[in-house]
């Protein structure tokens, strides 16, 4: 038997679909969604929540779809503390192979103020809304919402309750960021030595970052008897994020001497989901973030450099292609043929169909044309761009020119196909940038509001592409779009306006209904 099945299983739970895009403006639409859904199972995520099922249409047929596909992940659905909730939320994930429902109230005094609940009323809704999930459906997920901040004696009764009641899963949630790594381990061991049949269920931690510890108290509710972790990718989440699922699987990757526990996340597949959530989230990931960030295998130091040179492990804990990473090199040119682009792109994870590296072919030399030297995250960069544009949108760009002076204002020259139709115009702006969303919006009127405008240069360079995300709200409805290009001017139009046809989408099936957020 080798160590890695000797040692102790941790669940990865992976909630960037839930609590994820719970973040301000990172709404994904249905089949974004349902492409993160399969990057998640294959990567070996063990439960996938994937939505709120009550919370609009579109939630629940997302959860319903990522049901029926996943290959091995359980899929669960996350549901309020009533009957009606649980119902819906059994609807959208009886179809999985292994289906899970998920149900939460808050404990804390600030939360039971809320629903004006005593401690026994809640106590009694507990068990009724605990046994309505299990008997609907075998693994049920009970989260005392603010369990951090819940009296003693009353989180260990209603964690009692709703063992007795059936839950298979007790999910400890420090849901405002509040806890320290010390306190979070003592609550964890605490409740599995004094609750009744603790040794029955299995326990997990759910961490927010607001105080920057949410991988640390994950880890620590881990070392405390913790067997599963709840995570998002690129720690996305309300406020200050979750603890991000990359920090604990490589934590315990790289660290297993003193934390001996094995997850079954592919580690390799790390970066290329890092990056897509990223984009689709329309939420850039810093430079220097931990294991996925653009400098997190960067040395500039002299030192540094030197003793990389001699010695990777000088100054590397890991290595880059354990997170799935290439290093940047400089290996594709306008001359280079299919063959070395589809070697080169199954390198960095993407397996391409003919006719899908047929038309990412045409894109490449278009970009290899205008740039010398093509490198990985300039390919990313396309890659990222072809999936955005791999369906029929109600607004494309024909045509753009900008005419910049050194006084007065810019004047861009635009051309759009409009539900199959060229409309043209020409706006003036402050600036290029301004210039083009005037033109924009001349032809497609909106009140839309422009609540992000971010640029990032995909390589160094004069000739380096440029990522731009925009980020745009109406009416309470948030959309993002994103595109690279060597000109960001012609970036920052295709980002525009993709924000748009995803408005347009979103206007159509109407604004859902809203719902408690919740752990």
């Amino acid at each position: 038997m080798t160590e890695s099945t000797q040692q102790e299983r941790v669940l990865i739970f992976d909630t960037t679909l839930r609590d994820g895009e719970q973040s301000p403006g990172a709404t994904m639409t249905h089949e974004e969604k349902l492409e993160i859904a399969q990057m998640l199972d294959e990567m070996g995520v063990d439960i996938i929540e994937a939505g709120f099922p009550i919370a609009s249409e579109g939630d629940f047929e997302a959860v319903k779809e990522i049901a029926k596909r996943a290959e091995n992940a359980t899929i669960c659905g996350l549901a309020r503390a009533n009957f009606k909730d649980i119902d819906r939320c059994w609807e959208a994930v009886q179809h999985a192979r292994r289906p899970r429902i998920h149900t939460f109230i808050g404990t804390s005094p600030l939360h039971r103020e809320i629903p004006g609940l005593s401690k026994d009323q809640m106590a009694d809704l507990i068990h009724e809304t605990v046994s309505h999930a299990r008997n609907l459906c075998e693994d049920v997920q009970w989260s005392p919402m603010d369990a951090t901040r819940t009296e003693w004696d009353y989180l260990r009764r209603v964690v009692e309750i709703a063992i007795k009641a059936g839950a298979t899963t007790i999910n400890i949630p420090d849901t405002v960021g509040y806890t320290a790594p010390r306190e979070s381990a003592e609550l964890i061991r605490r409740l599995i030595a004094e609750v009744p049949g603790a040794e029955d269920v299995i326990f997990a931690t759910h961490c927010h970052n607001d105080l920057g510890m949410a991988t640390a108290n994950a880890l620590a509710a881990v070392e405390g008897g913790a067997r599963q972790i709840e995570c998002t990718i690129n720690g996305l989440g309300e406020r200050a994020g979750n603890t991000a699922l990359e920090e604990v699987v490589m934590a315990l990757k790289v660290r297993n001497d003193i934390m001996p526990y094995t997850t079954n996340i592919d580690t390799t597949k790390i970066m290329n989901i890092s990056r897509r959530v990223a984009q689709v989230s329309g939420f850039p990931v810093q430079y220097n973030k931990a294991i996925v960030g653009k400098n997190a295998f960067a040395h500039e130091s002299g030192i540094h450099q030197d003793g990389m040179l001699k010695n990777k492990e000088t100054f590397e804990i890991m290595r880059p292609e354990h997170v799935g990473l290439k290093e940047t090199n400089l290996v594709l040119g306008k001359h280079s043929g299919r063959a070395a682009l589809r070697a080169k792109l199954k390198d960095l994870g993407y397996e391409l169909s003919d006719n899908q590296l047929k038309d990412v072919f045409v894109r490449f030399k278009a970009l290899a044309d205008r740039k010398k030297e093509v490198y990985d995250d300039d390919l990313i960069a396309l890659m990222h761009d072809s999936a955005t544009e791999a369906h029929h949108d109600r607004i494309q760009l024909n045509h753009l020119r900008v005419v910049c002076g050194t006084s007065g204002p810019q004047t861009a020259e635009m051309s759009l196909e409009i539900d199959g139709e060229d409309h043209s115009v020409t706006a003036t702006g402050d600036g290029p940038v301004d210039a083009t969303f005037n033109a924009v919006k001349a032809l497609v009127p909106h009140d839309a509001r422009l609540q992000l405008y971010q640029v990032h240069a995909v390589t160094e360079g004069t000739d380096a592409q440029a990522t731009v995300s925009v980020r745009m709200e109406e009416n309470g409805k948030i959309v993002t779009g994103q595109s690279a290009d060597t000109d960001t001017v012609v970036a920052s139009a295709k980002a525009y306006i993709q924000a748009l046809n995803k408005l347009f989408v979103r206007r159509e099936k109407g604004k859902p209904e809203d719902a408690a957020h919740s752990a």
